[in-house]
Protein backbone atom coordinates (compact mmCIF):
# COMPACT_ATOMS: atom_id res chain seq x y z
CA UNK A 1 0.00 0.00 0.00
CA UNK A 2 1.01 3.52 -0.94
CA UNK A 3 0.86 7.29 0.66
CA UNK A 4 -0.04 10.53 -1.84
CA UNK A 5 3.74 10.56 -2.15
CA UNK A 6 4.09 7.12 -3.50
CA UNK A 7 5.95 5.65 -0.50
CA UNK A 8 5.21 2.29 0.95
CA UNK A 9 3.50 2.36 4.04
CA UNK A 10 3.86 0.23 7.48
CA UNK A 11 0.89 -0.65 8.72
CA UNK A 12 0.56 -2.92 11.84
CA UNK A 13 -1.26 -6.09 11.19
CA UNK A 14 -3.01 -7.11 14.93
CA UNK A 15 -4.50 -9.99 13.50
CA UNK A 16 -1.26 -11.21 12.11
CA UNK A 17 -2.36 -12.48 8.80
CA UNK A 18 -1.65 -10.08 6.11
CA UNK A 19 -0.08 -11.66 3.09
CA UNK A 20 3.14 -11.12 2.27
CA UNK A 21 6.85 -9.85 4.53
CA UNK A 22 6.24 -8.61 8.07
CA UNK A 23 8.53 -7.20 10.81
CA UNK A 24 8.20 -7.96 14.54
CA UNK A 25 8.14 -4.93 16.55
CA UNK A 26 7.85 -4.32 20.50
CA UNK A 27 4.62 -2.22 21.06
CA UNK A 28 6.76 0.80 22.46
CA UNK A 29 7.73 4.14 21.12
CA UNK A 30 11.04 3.68 21.96
CA UNK A 31 11.71 0.11 19.97
CA UNK A 32 10.06 1.93 16.90
CA UNK A 33 12.14 5.07 17.22
CA UNK A 34 15.32 2.75 17.33
CA UNK A 35 14.02 0.71 14.56
CA UNK A 36 13.64 3.87 12.54
CA UNK A 37 17.02 4.98 13.68
CA UNK A 38 18.76 1.61 12.39
CA UNK A 39 16.43 1.56 9.44
CA UNK A 40 15.56 -1.85 10.50
CA UNK A 41 12.02 -1.49 8.24
CA UNK A 42 13.90 -1.71 5.36
CA UNK A 43 16.35 -4.38 5.69
CA UNK A 44 13.88 -6.72 7.64
CA UNK A 45 10.88 -6.08 4.44
CA UNK A 46 13.77 -6.21 1.83
CA UNK A 47 12.54 -2.74 0.18
CA UNK A 48 14.92 0.06 -0.31
CA UNK A 49 12.61 2.31 -1.45
CA UNK A 50 10.58 4.99 1.42
CA UNK A 51 9.05 3.92 3.41
CA UNK A 52 6.08 5.74 5.60
CA UNK A 53 6.01 4.94 9.51
CA UNK A 54 2.96 6.93 10.24
CA UNK A 55 0.37 3.97 10.66
CA UNK A 56 2.51 2.26 13.01
CA UNK A 57 3.35 5.19 15.22
CA UNK A 58 0.13 6.71 15.53
CA UNK A 59 -1.19 2.99 17.03
CA UNK A 60 1.15 2.58 19.15
CA UNK A 61 0.63 6.42 20.67
CA UNK A 62 -3.46 5.41 20.75
CA UNK A 63 -2.28 2.05 22.62
CA UNK A 64 -0.07 4.25 24.69
CA UNK A 65 -2.85 6.38 25.80
CA UNK A 66 -5.50 3.55 26.29
CA UNK A 67 -7.31 4.00 23.41
CA UNK A 68 -8.63 1.21 20.88
CA UNK A 69 -7.43 0.26 17.58
CA UNK A 70 -8.77 0.37 14.22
Amino acid sequence: MRNEQGQFLLVPDLRRCSPGRGAWLHPTTDCFDQALRRRAFGRALRVSAALDPNPVRDHLEAAKQGKPSE
